[in-house]
Protein backbone atom coordinates (compact mmCIF):
# COMPACT_ATOMS: atom_id res chain seq x y z
CA UNK A 1 0.00 0.00 0.00
CA UNK A 2 1.80 3.13 -1.17
CA UNK A 3 1.06 6.73 -0.34
CA UNK A 4 0.57 7.26 -4.06
CA UNK A 5 -2.26 4.72 -4.05
CA UNK A 6 -3.79 6.58 -1.11
CA UNK A 7 -3.53 9.87 -2.96
CA UNK A 8 -5.29 8.47 -6.01
CA UNK A 9 -8.40 7.37 -4.11
CA UNK A 10 -11.48 9.52 -3.95
CA UNK A 11 -11.83 10.40 -0.30
CA UNK A 12 -14.89 9.71 1.76
CA UNK A 13 -16.73 13.01 2.02
CA UNK A 14 -16.66 12.82 5.80
CA UNK A 15 -12.85 12.99 5.81
CA UNK A 16 -12.90 16.49 4.34
CA UNK A 17 -14.22 17.81 7.65
CA UNK A 18 -10.63 17.83 8.94
CA UNK A 19 -10.27 21.02 6.88
CA UNK A 20 -12.43 22.69 9.56
CA UNK A 21 -10.35 21.53 12.50
CA UNK A 22 -8.48 24.37 14.27
CA UNK A 23 -5.06 22.90 13.49
CA UNK A 24 -2.20 23.96 11.20
CA UNK A 25 -1.94 20.57 9.45
CA UNK A 26 -4.12 17.46 9.47
CA UNK A 27 -4.36 14.24 7.48
CA UNK A 28 -6.62 11.20 7.78
CA UNK A 29 -7.41 7.87 6.15
CA UNK A 30 -9.98 5.09 6.54
CA UNK A 31 -8.98 1.47 5.92
CA UNK A 32 -11.34 -1.47 5.48
CA UNK A 33 -10.80 -4.81 7.21
CA UNK A 34 -9.54 -6.33 3.94
CA UNK A 35 -6.85 -3.65 3.70
CA UNK A 36 -8.56 -1.49 1.08
CA UNK A 37 -8.23 2.24 1.71
CA UNK A 38 -11.73 3.70 1.48
CA UNK A 39 -10.60 7.29 1.52
CA UNK A 40 -7.91 9.72 2.57
CA UNK A 41 -7.49 13.45 2.96
CA UNK A 42 -4.60 15.79 3.65
CA UNK A 43 -0.82 15.46 3.26
CA UNK A 44 -0.37 11.71 3.62
CA UNK A 45 3.45 11.81 3.56
CA UNK A 46 3.73 14.51 6.23
CA UNK A 47 5.59 13.19 9.28
CA UNK A 48 3.79 13.97 12.54
CA UNK A 49 4.87 13.38 16.14
CA UNK A 50 2.62 10.57 17.37
CA UNK A 51 2.86 11.05 21.15
CA UNK A 52 0.99 8.08 22.69
CA UNK A 53 -0.10 6.67 19.34
CA UNK A 54 3.46 5.33 19.54
CA UNK A 55 2.22 2.76 22.08
CA UNK A 56 0.27 0.52 19.67
CA UNK A 57 3.36 0.24 17.46
CA UNK A 58 5.53 -0.58 20.46
CA UNK A 59 2.95 -3.08 21.74
CA UNK A 60 2.83 -4.82 18.36
CA UNK A 61 6.60 -5.24 18.48
CA UNK A 62 6.31 -6.68 22.00
CA UNK A 63 3.78 -9.19 20.69
CA UNK A 64 6.14 -10.16 17.86
CA UNK A 65 8.81 -10.74 20.50
CA UNK A 66 6.34 -12.97 22.35
CA UNK A 67 5.56 -15.01 19.23
CA UNK A 68 9.25 -15.32 18.43
CA UNK A 69 9.82 -16.79 21.88
CA UNK A 70 12.06 -13.98 23.11
CA UNK A 71 9.64 -13.19 25.96
CA UNK A 72 6.47 -14.54 27.57
CA UNK A 73 3.43 -12.40 28.34
CA UNK A 74 3.25 -13.65 31.90
CA UNK A 75 6.95 -13.52 32.76
CA UNK A 76 8.14 -11.03 35.39
CA UNK A 77 8.79 -7.50 34.13
CA UNK A 78 8.67 -4.19 35.92
CA UNK A 79 7.85 -3.85 39.63
CA UNK A 80 7.75 -6.91 41.91
CA UNK A 81 4.76 -9.07 41.00
CA UNK A 82 4.30 -7.36 37.63
CA UNK A 83 4.50 -9.09 34.24
CA UNK A 84 4.78 -8.12 30.58
CA UNK A 85 1.00 -8.45 30.42
CA UNK A 86 0.55 -6.01 33.33
CA UNK A 87 2.81 -3.47 31.62
CA UNK A 88 0.95 -3.74 28.30
CA UNK A 89 -2.41 -3.37 30.06
CA UNK A 90 -1.38 -0.44 32.31
CA UNK A 91 -1.88 -2.45 35.49
CA UNK A 92 1.75 -2.79 36.65
CA UNK A 93 1.27 -0.17 39.35
CA UNK A 94 3.90 2.16 37.91
CA UNK A 95 3.15 5.89 37.98
CA UNK A 96 2.33 7.89 34.86
CA UNK A 97 5.74 9.35 34.03
CA UNK A 98 7.88 8.10 36.91
CA UNK A 99 9.49 4.75 37.63
CA UNK A 100 7.70 4.77 40.98
CA UNK A 101 5.25 2.12 42.22
CA UNK A 102 1.90 3.53 43.33
CA UNK A 103 -0.28 0.39 43.53
CA UNK A 104 0.06 -3.41 43.55
CA UNK A 105 0.05 -5.05 40.09
CA UNK A 106 -3.42 -5.78 38.70
CA UNK A 107 -5.27 -3.60 41.21
CA UNK A 108 -5.79 -0.34 39.31
CA UNK A 109 -5.57 0.87 35.71
CA UNK A 110 -2.74 3.36 36.06
CA UNK A 111 -1.91 4.68 32.59
CA UNK A 112 1.88 4.65 32.51
CA UNK A 113 4.45 5.95 30.06
CA UNK A 114 7.05 4.58 32.46
CA UNK A 115 5.54 1.12 32.03
CA UNK A 116 6.09 1.19 28.29
CA UNK A 117 9.66 2.37 28.79
CA UNK A 118 10.22 -0.64 31.05
CA UNK A 119 8.68 -2.82 28.33
CA UNK A 120 11.07 -1.41 25.75
CA UNK A 121 14.06 -2.12 27.99
CA UNK A 122 12.78 -5.63 28.72
CA UNK A 123 12.44 -6.55 25.04
CA UNK A 124 15.75 -4.89 24.15
CA UNK A 125 17.53 -7.04 26.71
CA UNK A 126 15.79 -10.23 25.56
CA UNK A 127 16.38 -9.51 21.86
CA UNK A 128 19.89 -8.14 22.41
CA UNK A 129 19.25 -5.03 20.35
CA UNK A 130 17.91 -1.51 20.96
CA UNK A 131 14.12 -1.48 21.12
CA UNK A 132 13.85 1.10 18.30
CA UNK A 133 15.77 -1.28 16.04
CA UNK A 134 13.61 -4.19 17.12
CA UNK A 135 10.47 -2.25 16.23
CA UNK A 136 11.96 -1.39 12.85
CA UNK A 137 12.88 -4.99 12.03
CA UNK A 138 9.78 -6.63 13.53
CA UNK A 139 7.04 -4.23 12.43
CA UNK A 140 8.02 -1.18 10.39
CA UNK A 141 10.23 -2.76 7.73
CA UNK A 142 7.94 -5.74 6.98
CA UNK A 143 4.97 -3.41 6.59
CA UNK A 144 6.82 -0.91 4.39
CA UNK A 145 6.54 1.85 6.99
CA UNK A 146 9.71 3.60 5.89
CA UNK A 147 8.71 7.04 7.17
CA UNK A 148 8.08 5.81 10.71
CA UNK A 149 10.49 5.68 13.62
CA UNK A 150 10.14 4.83 17.30
CA UNK A 151 13.29 6.43 18.67
CA UNK A 152 13.51 7.62 22.25
CA UNK A 153 10.65 6.62 24.52
CA UNK A 154 8.50 3.73 23.21
CA UNK A 155 5.62 5.38 25.06
CA UNK A 156 5.56 8.67 23.21
CA UNK A 157 8.43 9.49 20.85
CA UNK A 158 7.26 7.89 17.60
CA UNK A 159 6.98 9.80 14.34
CA UNK A 160 4.92 8.64 11.36
CA UNK A 161 2.66 9.52 8.45
CA UNK A 162 -0.96 8.71 7.65
CA UNK A 163 0.29 6.67 4.69
CA UNK A 164 2.38 4.48 6.98
CA UNK A 165 -0.22 4.15 9.72
CA UNK A 166 -2.80 3.10 7.14
CA UNK A 167 -0.55 0.10 6.55
CA UNK A 168 -0.50 -0.61 10.27
CA UNK A 169 -4.30 -0.34 10.52
CA UNK A 170 -4.59 -2.82 7.65
CA UNK A 171 -2.17 -5.19 9.41
CA UNK A 172 -4.02 -5.16 12.72
CA UNK A 173 -7.34 -5.91 10.99
CA UNK A 174 -5.89 -8.76 8.89
CA UNK A 175 -2.60 -9.71 10.59
CA UNK A 176 0.32 -11.13 8.68
CA UNK A 177 3.09 -10.47 11.20
CA UNK A 178 1.21 -12.04 14.11
CA UNK A 179 -1.13 -14.97 14.60
CA UNK A 180 -4.72 -13.74 14.49
CA UNK A 181 -5.27 -15.25 17.95
CA UNK A 182 -2.56 -13.03 19.40
CA UNK A 183 -4.17 -9.93 17.91
CA UNK A 184 -7.56 -11.07 19.22
CA UNK A 185 -6.00 -11.29 22.68
CA UNK A 186 -4.55 -7.79 22.29
CA UNK A 187 -8.01 -6.36 21.58
CA UNK A 188 -9.62 -8.27 24.46
CA UNK A 189 -10.09 -6.75 27.91
CA UNK A 190 -7.26 -7.58 30.28
CA UNK A 191 -8.04 -7.59 34.01
CA UNK A 192 -11.80 -6.93 33.53
CA UNK A 193 -13.54 -4.55 35.90
CA UNK A 194 -10.41 -2.50 36.63
CA UNK A 195 -11.07 1.17 37.38
CA UNK A 196 -8.84 4.05 36.40
CA UNK A 197 -8.42 7.46 34.81
CA UNK A 198 -8.43 7.78 31.03
CA UNK A 199 -6.10 10.75 30.39
CA UNK A 200 -8.08 13.74 29.20
CA UNK A 201 -11.43 12.10 29.93
CA UNK A 202 -11.45 11.45 33.65
CA UNK A 203 -12.26 8.48 35.85
CA UNK A 204 -13.78 5.48 34.09
CA UNK A 205 -15.39 2.45 35.72
CA UNK A 206 -14.44 0.14 34.19
CA UNK A 207 -11.43 1.51 32.32
CA UNK A 208 -10.99 -1.28 29.76
CA UNK A 209 -7.66 -1.95 28.02
CA UNK A 210 -6.26 -4.77 25.97
CA UNK A 211 -2.57 -5.39 25.33
CA UNK A 212 -1.33 -1.95 24.34
CA UNK A 213 -4.67 -0.88 22.90
CA UNK A 214 -7.38 1.03 24.72
CA UNK A 215 -10.84 -0.56 24.41
CA UNK A 216 -13.86 1.72 24.22
CA UNK A 217 -16.29 -0.48 26.14
CA UNK A 218 -18.88 1.68 27.91
CA UNK A 219 -16.61 4.65 28.62
CA UNK A 220 -18.23 8.07 28.69
CA UNK A 221 -17.00 10.61 27.78
CA UNK A 222 -14.74 9.17 25.10
CA UNK A 223 -12.67 10.34 22.15
CA UNK A 224 -14.36 7.99 19.65
CA UNK A 225 -17.93 8.48 18.41
CA UNK A 226 -21.30 7.83 20.00
CA UNK A 227 -21.91 5.27 17.24
CA UNK A 228 -18.58 3.48 17.80
CA UNK A 229 -19.12 -0.09 18.95
CA UNK A 230 -17.96 -1.11 22.45
CA UNK A 231 -15.41 -3.37 20.74
CA UNK A 232 -13.65 -0.36 19.19
CA UNK A 233 -9.99 -0.22 20.20
CA UNK A 234 -7.05 2.06 19.49
CA UNK A 235 -5.20 5.00 21.00
CA UNK A 236 -5.00 8.76 20.95
CA UNK A 237 -2.00 10.98 21.56
CA UNK A 238 -1.35 14.29 23.25
CA UNK A 239 0.07 15.61 19.97
CA UNK A 240 -3.47 15.65 18.54
CA UNK A 241 -3.39 12.21 16.96
CA UNK A 242 -5.57 9.12 17.04
CA UNK A 243 -5.99 5.66 15.58
CA UNK A 244 -9.04 3.46 16.07
CA UNK A 245 -10.36 0.18 14.67
CA UNK A 246 -14.04 -0.76 14.96
CA UNK A 247 -14.34 -4.52 14.32
CA UNK A 248 -18.12 -4.37 14.06
CA UNK A 249 -17.98 -1.69 11.37
CA UNK A 250 -15.08 -3.48 9.66
CA UNK A 251 -12.96 -0.33 9.34
CA UNK A 252 -10.11 1.51 10.97
CA UNK A 253 -9.22 5.19 10.90
CA UNK A 254 -6.11 7.24 11.56
CA UNK A 255 -5.98 11.02 11.93
CA UNK A 256 -2.82 13.00 12.62
CA UNK A 257 -2.44 16.70 13.40
CA UNK A 258 0.25 19.05 14.63
CA UNK A 259 -1.75 20.71 17.42
CA UNK A 260 -1.65 19.41 20.98
CA UNK A 261 -4.71 17.58 22.27
CA UNK A 262 -7.15 19.84 24.08
CA UNK A 263 -10.72 21.10 24.16
CA UNK A 264 -10.73 21.39 20.35
CA UNK A 265 -10.13 17.63 20.00
CA UNK A 266 -12.71 16.72 22.63
CA UNK A 267 -15.19 18.76 20.59
CA UNK A 268 -14.48 17.60 17.03
CA UNK A 269 -13.18 14.04 17.19
CA UNK A 270 -16.40 12.21 18.18
CA UNK A 271 -18.47 13.92 15.47
CA UNK A 272 -15.77 13.17 12.91
CA UNK A 273 -15.82 9.48 13.84
CA UNK A 274 -19.61 9.36 13.74
CA UNK A 275 -19.53 10.92 10.28
CA UNK A 276 -17.01 8.37 9.03
CA UNK A 277 -18.99 5.46 10.43
CA UNK A 278 -22.28 6.76 9.02
CA UNK A 279 -20.75 7.09 5.56
CA UNK A 280 -19.11 3.66 5.73
CA UNK A 281 -22.37 2.09 6.82
CA UNK A 282 -24.28 3.96 4.14
CA UNK A 283 -26.31 5.89 6.69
Amino acid sequence: MSSESLESLESLKSLASIENWPVPTAAAAVVRADGAVLGSHGPLDHRFPLASVTKPLAAYAVLVAYEEGAIELDEPAGPPGSTVRHLLAHTSGLAFDEHRVTAPPGERRLYSNAGFEVLGDHVAKAAEMPFAEYVRQAVLEPLGMGATGVEGSPAKDGVSTVGDLARFVAEVQAPRLLDARTVAEAMSVQYPGTKGVLPGYGHQNPNDWGLGFEIRGVKSPHWTGSSSSPRTFGHFGQSGTFLWIDPEAGVGCVALTDRAFGAWAVEVWPGFTDGVLAEVRGG
